[in-house]
């Protein structure tokens, strides 16, 4: 049965809490926050929406496997680190790449931001596989 109280708030508040996790992952090389942060603040958002309407409903709000994020993420993660061994510095060394964009100007992009989006979607990803797994029924 649905909960009035509990499905206002969470209108309310989901898409907000994923803007924020989009705004504590990428501050967070500067800042604290980061992947992890970020991460945890979106699947907060995702067992609201659980908590309010079951599995099937996250299910539709992120479509997407959550093995496919763990192993994206795990592979950010993992390639930032090879990178830099390639490189001929330290596993994890940072570096930072310069853009010129036309709007915006010189955007610095570290390779920690992508280590960063490599935990997020780890994060992300587990809290939907722990979600998938609270609302599978038992087949008997």
């Amino acid at each position: 049965m649905s909960s009035l109280i509990l499905d206002t708030c969470t209108r309310a508040a989901f898409h907000t809490m994923w803007v924020f996790s989009l705004f504590m992952l990428f501050s967070g090389h500067n800042a604290p926050g980061g992947g992890f942060v970020g991460g945890l603040i979106a699947g907060a958002a995702l067992v609201l929406r659980y908590a309010g309407h079951g599995t099937d409903h996250v299910r539709r709000v992120l479509p997407v496997a959550p093995e496919l994020l763990l192993g994206t993420g795990i592979v950010f993660a993992a390639g930032t680190g090879a990178t830099a061994w390639l490189a001929g510095g330290q596993f994890l060394q940072s570096g930072i790449a310069k853009l010129h964009l036309a709007v915006l100007g010189e955007v610095k992009l570290p390779s920690v931001l992508v280590f960063d989006v490599g935990v997020y979607l780890v994060v992300v990803g587990l809290v939907l596989a722990l979600l998938e797994t609270l609302g599978r029924q038992d087949p008997q």
